[in-house]
């Protein structure tokens, strides 16, 4: 019987059998059994929990690679690069209240939108118990469009310490920091509780905050615009791969239609 008459939850999943990288069933006999505490002491606690959950799909055994926790140590590392990043840059920044959306760039409005759909994607997914969707949109969302995206974006911006546009890349960098660390926070939990302590000042709160709600709005017209922007940015870099072309040597770039789309 449970103390004070309360039932302590009222779902309950059943994962399937975690097994090797090979699919086989973990043996002694075999030698392929994986003990989770030697994983957590070479890779940590965070990148074996996230691992788990990426590759929890629903009806299908886990296949359980160090080749993954590893991956996903690295994306950690991002994470805590990124916020590092941000916390250099957000030192002695105190956003004021009342603050809106005046002086946003399509860039600031493009990360906004793309944490609510971030936010939207993973809560419905974990609502449906489909944690590795859930994991996988958390994943894309921090390293490809926080990180590799928005970052590189607003470096300039932040590099003008004093302008408007540095004030506003600012604020919204830190609150989109905060919103993925919150949708990060079960998924690893101790990395982004430490994180979160170091952006909001407050140690061992996030695990009784409120995790972020979907159904917020977005700006089709700031994604549309900023994702055609970074595929062209992906076509010259591939163009430089191609031609074998170094960074810093200049290329010659000519639009040419009727394929469809722009092709370069």
């Amino acid at each position: 019987e449970c103390p004070g008459g309360k039932v302590p939850f009222r779902d309950v999943y059943i994962h399937g059998l975690v097994r090797d990288e090979k699919g086989r069933k973990m043996s002694k006999s075999i030698g392929n059994v994986i003990d989770p505490l030697d994983l957590i002491d070479k890779y940590g606690a965070d990148a074996l929990r996230f691992t788990l959950a990426a590759l929890t799909a629903q009806g299908r055994d886990i296949k359980l690679a160090k080749e993954r926790i590893e991956g996903y140590r690295a994306f950690a590392n991002k994470l805590w690069n990124a916020t590092r990043f941000a916390l250099m840059n957000l030192e002695g920044f105190e956003a004021r209240p009342g603050e809106g959306a005046a002086g946003r760039t399509a860039a600031d409005r493009w990360i906004l939108a793309r944490t609510q759909r971030a936010v939207n994607e993973t809560v419905a997914a974990l609502e449906a118990f489909r944690f590795n969707e859930a994991a996988g949109t958390v994943y894309h969302f921090v390293w490809h469009e926080l990180c590799d995206g928005y970052l590189e974006m607003v470096k300039p911006a932040l590099a003008g310490s004093a302008t408007e546009a540095a004030e506003t890349a600012r604020r919204v960098l830190r609150r989109c920091l905060e919103g993925s660390v919150a949708l990060l926070h079960p998924f690893m939990p101790f990395l982004t509780e430490e994180i979160w302590e170091k952006l909001t000042g407050r140690s061992g709160t996030l695990i009784v905050s409120p995790y972020p709600a979907g159904d917020g709005a977005r700006d089709a017209e700031a994604e549309a615009a900023v994702d055609a922007l970074r595929a062209v940015v992906t076509r010259i870099r591939n163009f430089r791969t191609e031609r074998g072309a170094t960074p810093t040597e200049p290329v010659t770039l000519a639009p040419q239609r009727g394929f469809g789309d722009v092709s370069w």
